[in-house]
């Protein structure tokens, strides 16, 4: 996972910045994303039934017939699609470094609900080295506030509310798909057909409200390249090995991997954007690099739930952290 999201975030900025081809629509290449996750997904459970009939009869009980479920996966498609919303208020309506900063905290509040939704406890080593990880990743992303001739007018406490708002979307989304996937014995693979399926009705609007009238006019696959779709290909294996990794480790360890990749895919931007080390940056790959091993020093099964303690609640587990 760590790899292709490094992979996925060199590409997609040569496509945006450094290709010389029309720039392409980018809520149709997050929408065919979906589509994409879908059949791979799809073709998974075939292999994984072992044949197309018992492919259509999984389909049927866990999709077309188990539209409560179907809701149920609709849940975190939503909330991402709020997140990324609140996430361009932000951006409106506060410096990049002052977004960059207050974003990471993320990082912390999946670790909270991770607590409080999971019944899982974190050691005072992982709460430690996930506030470490947020402090890297602020170092790593940071850039200083440049002035501009163009002033915009921003409304800081409207910024605030969103980067919050955003936070706790992202925390609560992937601990709640974490939590589907964890509390019942349906297939990895099912459970991802049945949120694509939102997923792409959720993408579509986007596509529609956004960028509508210019898709209408100049296509659905204007500006595509061989290299964009080299990018949608790798979101879409990336978007399942997240799936994977949330499966058979949880939600931090995931938050830890992407911050390996911002890492790896800034030493990446050194050679084929030019882009220069500072010590900010560098200060901040080390405390990625020791937080990821502190974390991983408490050998704990991530794979299942634990069971609710009724002597010792996850808030009382909380506090006492």
């Amino acid at each position: 996972m760590t790899l292709v999201a490094a992979a996925y975030t060199v590409a997609l900025r040569y496509t945006r910045t450094v290709s010389s081809s029309d720039l392409y629509f980018s809520t149709t290449a997050v929408c065919l994303t979906e589509i994409i996750k879908l059949f791979l997904s799809l073709g998974m459970l075939t292999r994984e039934s072992g044949g197309f009939s018992r492919l259509r009869s999984t389909l049927m009980e866990h999709v077309c017939r188990s539209p409560k479920e179907l809701l149920k996966l609709s849940v975190p498609s939503v909330v991402y699609a709020i997140q990324n919303n609140m996430a361009f208020i932000a951006l409106s309506n506060l410096d990049a470094a002052v977004y960059q900063v207050t974003y990471q905290l993320k990082i912390p509040c999946t670790a909270l609900c991770t607590v409080l939704m999971l019944n899982r406890s974190l050691s005072r080593l992982q709460w430690f080295s996930v506030f470490m990880l947020c402090a890297g990743v602020t170092l790593v992303q940071w850039k200083p506030a440049e002035l501009t001739k163009v002033q915009v007018e921003q409304n800081p406490f409207v910024g605030f509310v969103a980067v919050a708002v955003a936070v706790l979307c992202s925390g609560f989304a992937g601990v709640y798909f974490e939590k589907v996937l964890k509390s019942s014995d349906t297939s990895l693979w099912v459970r991802n057909i049945q949120m694509y399926l939102s997923g792409i009705v959720v993408t579509l609007a986007g596509v529609c409200m956004t960028d509508g009238p210019q898709v209408m006019e100049k296509g659905f696959f204007y500006g595509y390249t061989p290299w964009v779709c080299f990018v949608v290909f790798l979101a879409s294996v990336g978007g399942l090995y997240t799936s994977v990794v949330v499966k058979y480790t949880d939600n931090i360890m995931k938050g830890f991997s992407a911050a390996a990749a911002i890492v790896l895919s800034t030493v990446a931007s050194v050679t084929l954007f030019g882009l220069q080390i500072t010590l900010t940056f560098a200060s901040g790959a080390l405390l990625v690099c020791v937080s990821i091993y502190l974390y991983g020093l408490p050998k704990l099964d991530t794979t299942v739930l634990p069971k609710a303690d009724s002597q010792k609640t996850a808030k009382d587990k909380l506090i006492s952290v």
